[in-house]
This record gives C-alpha cells, structure tokens and sequence, in this order.
C-alpha cells in the first residue's frame, strides 16, 4: 500500500493587504473517478479530446478520452464536474491498483512516483521519478497497465536505481536520477533531470532503451551534477513557448528561469531572466521575507506559456501567478493571480480548512489547452484538478 506525500503546511496567517487583480473565470473542479480518486496528483496535460493525469500518490496515471464533450456537461452546486471512470490507466493492472510498481519490482508496465507527462496524441512519455526513468510509448496505449515500448535513464526495464548505479553514482548521458519533468515540441525531447540538477536534451525521439541524451543544461558536461547557482539547481519542470523561448521552474532557488532562444541555454548561456529572485545568487523562499510579494516566489514547480505570457505554478504560497508578456528583466512582478486576495498572502486555501474553487493548495503541474483558452491546474494537495477558464 502506498502512502500519501507529505506536503507541507502554513502556520502563520497574513494580514490583510490590498487585493490584487485576478485572472481567470468559471472555474471548475474535478476529483477523477469517485470509486479510485486522485491521491496528490502532481501531474496533467492535454491535447485534442485527451486528459492525461499523473496520481502520484498512488502509481498510476489516468487517461480520460473526448474529456471536453463531458467536461461541458453541468456541474454540481460547487462548480464540481461529475465524477467519471478512467478510459484507461498506466502503470497498475487496473484502475483500483495503487501499490509501488504495482506492488511487486520495476518493469516495463509499473510506475512509481509518476510526474511529469506529454503526449502528442500519439506518442507518449511519462517521468517515472522514483523508478529514475522516462517510459516512451511509440503509439498511444489502448489497453490498462500496456507496456512502455523504450526506458531512458536505466539499461533495461527492471533496473531503478539512480543514475543506474544506485545512491552516489555519478552520472553520464545515459543515467537519470529522479527525472521529475517531461515534454517535447513533437521533435525534440527534453527531461528534467531533477536530482542530477540539470535538464536533458534528445534530439530526436528515442527508439531504443537506454538512449543517451545530446545535450545538456545546467551543467558543464554530461557527467557531472555540480551545485552552481548561474544554473539549475533543481529543476522540476520544463516548458516551451511557441516563439522558441524555454523555462525552467528551479525548485531548489524558488524560481523560474527564462531563456527566450533555448537553444542558447544548451550551449551554457545564462538565462536571459530570473523570475522570483533579482540576481543569480539569490536563493530565498520569498526572497526571505515571511510574506510573498508580486514579485516572489515559494517552492516552484511549474509554468506554461499562455499567449505572449506565462503563467506560474507558485507551489509553495498555494497560488498562480500570470505574467502579461515575457519579462525583459529579473525580479519582474506579476500582473495577476489566482488563488489568493492579494499579492501578500500565501495560505493554503487562503488559511481555510477547505478547498473552494477560487482556492488552491501546492498546485504542481498546469497546462493551457489553446483550443479552448483553458488551463488545467493539478491542484496537488486538494487532490483534485481545476479547469480556469482564461
């Protein structure tokens, strides 16, 4: 049996502050399958008619299919949408299996802490964290607990040790230690190499199990893990902006690194700007203020790009943040937010005992689904998703 994620808590409430603008409207809630539902799910993305959900908590990602056509169904007084079933799931043998590797050893059907996900509808990736490996899909599962095709980051499906070596390996191009975040532009394949503190780059989709990588960020080499403040320190997440910007949401520094040609960040470059702290030796929770401020950012996980903006998972003060356009400096503060009255506060559902749909707790992972303006917010410690119309 699995067991819950400690996810921390605030103690300390704020005093009130000016509100400040909001973003977003008619949000809705959903809570997955009522008879097997979501346990801190700190993964989602989505594409065309598909819903993908990493429950972490419990092993296994969920797959919903043609989620807009029920999605627009009514909802319950609280704006919650009906519970519903699973199309399929991965990484357990049915939709009610919850145990580590499906309760017996790593292989090519079993997950173990999954995270991060992207799909283009077609192919399929999954950061298998705790196993210390992405699991690739040549073609879209079409049955529950379906094999992956490829491993990267171990020699073969039953190996889960870090770096393939266990605690204290070093690592190469071919090594992974708790990758926690994936995505992909449809060409190239870039994973978040969490624990090795740098960002993997393949340039074509792997084809082959234990596929080295061709490029790196964040360190000087593909065989080291060095602590440098100039660079990722703990990166949790990777996005990609349409006009061939790159962000990195640096957990370990609370803050998200922006790059706007990514392709300078894998030649060494700095990056272009810092969001949440003013200089690279900056490395605060809130810049070690007890308060955030529009500028300041706790334990981030996460961001995406919305338009000519992006929005960021501010974990840590249970909020989003939206940045208008990219930012042309460090430090810059954001326009708006979601989750909080004002930029001053940073409680878990707002200090409350209870989730409301204006509310969130240690959001994960987000998502902007462009056809419909939507972003879809993994809500990890409510346990729920959040649908924000934008």
């Amino acid at each position: 049996m699995s067991t819950a994620p400690i996810i921390p808590t605030t103690t300390i409430r704020a005093p009130k502050h000016e509100p400040a603008p909001t973003f977003g409207a008619q949000p809705r809630l959903f809570l997955g399958d009522a008879a097997s539902p979501f346990l801190a799910p700190r993964g989602v993305f989505v594409v065309d008619d598909l819903l993908l959900v990493s429950d972490t908590g419990r092993n296994r990602v969920f797959v919903w299919r043609d989620w807009q056509a029920w999605f627009d169904a009514p909802t319950s007084e609280d704006a919650t949408v009906p519970s519903r079933a699973p199309d399929l799931v991965l990484g357990q043998p049915d939709a009610v299996g919850t145990g580590r590797n499906a309760g017996a050893e790593a292989s090519a059907s079993t997950l173990q802490y999954p995270s991060g996900l992207w799909t283009d509808g077609t192919r399929l990736a999954i950061a298998d964290a705790w196993n210390h490996r992405v699991l690739l899909w040549h073609t879209f599962p079409t049955r529950d607990g379906q094999p992956a095709d490829v491993v990267l980051g171990q020699p073969d499906f039953a190996s889960a040790t870090p770096n393939a070596g266990g605690p204290g390996a070093p690592p190469t191009a071919a090594t992974m230690h708790w990758p926690y975040g994936v995505t992909s532009d449809g060409a190239v394949l870039y994973v978040a190499d969490t624990g090795n503190r740098r960002v993997l780059r393949f340039d074509a989709w792997p084809v082959s199990t234990g596929a080295s990588a061709d490029a790196v960020l964040g360190q000087a080499n593909l065989a080291s893990a060095e602590y440098d403040k100039r660079h990722a320190i703990w990166p949790y997440s990777v996005a990609l902006g349409p006009d061939g910007a790159l962000a990195i949401a640096d957990t370990g520094c609370y803050r998200v690194l922006l790059w706007h040609d990514r392709a300078a960040a894998f030649v060494g470059a700095q990056a272009d700007v810092l969001l949440g702290q003013a200089t690279f030796e900056g490395c605060g929770q809130n810049q070690f203020h007890l308060y955030p401020t529009a500028a300041t950012l706790n334990w981030t996980y996460a961001s995406t790009f919305v338009g000519d903006g992006l929005v960021v998972a501010d974990s840590g003060n249970s909020r989003l943040l939206r940045f208008d356009a990219h930012p042309a400096e460090h430090n810059a503060p954001a326009d708006a937010l979601y989750g909080q009255h004002s930029f001053r506060e940073g409680g878990e559902n707002r200090y409350g005992l209870h989730g409301t749909p204006e509310t969130l707790y240690w959001p994960f992972s987000l998502v902007h689904h462009a056809a419909s303006n939507t972003l879809v917010v993994a809500d990890t410690g409510n346990h729920r998703l959040l649908f924000l119309s934008l």
